[in-house]
């Protein structure tokens, strides 16, 4: 009797739902160091890859293919769950995962867009929470340096 107590209990528990997204290409510190910051605010934590197609409209082109970077962030211990992210407004798939957070990095702070947008998530008791930046190491820097690099090797 008391068994099935607890276990219908448990099932009453509400899991604190986790959500942030990202291109991941060239994986490095700073997006460990944001998933891993992510995960200890939340119970389940999903994680929305860029598609190639989205990452155009930084006028960027991934390094790795989004099949591959999807497969990268599904297996980092931190990570439940990898979607593709297939729209720049987060709004919509918070809403439907009725995720509870949404981690951003701190370089979006006090940005009007985002003030707007965190205006909007509120609404739907979704916080947002800012994680400092990683400034020293980007995937942009890496691949800088890799082409740099290669450039020098070929001269």
């Amino acid at each position: 009797m008391v068994r099935k107590k607890l276990t219908r209990a448990k099932k009453n528990i509400k899991k604190r739902i986790g959500y942030t997204t990202g291109v991941f290409d060239l994986f490095h510190i700073g997006h460990l160091n944001l998933l891993r910051n992510a995960k200890a605010y939340c119970d389940k934590l999903i994680v929305g890859v860029s598609v190639d197609e989205l990452v155009k409209y930084k006028h960027k082109k991934p390094v790795i293919p989004f099949s591959e970077r999807i497969e990268i962030v599904r297996q980092c211990k931190f990570v439940d769950l990898a979607i593709p992210q297939y729209k720049v407004d987060k709004f919509e798939i918070i809403q439907k995962l009725k995720s509870n957070y949404l981690f951003v990095g701190d370089d979006w702070y006090k940005n009007k867009k985002w003030n707007d947008m965190e205006k909007k998530l509120n609404e739907i008791k979704c916080e947002v929470i800012y994680f400092p930046y990683t400034k020293d190491k980007s995937s942009t820097l890496i691949n800088k340096f890799l082409i740099e690099k290669r450039k020098k090797k070929n001269s």
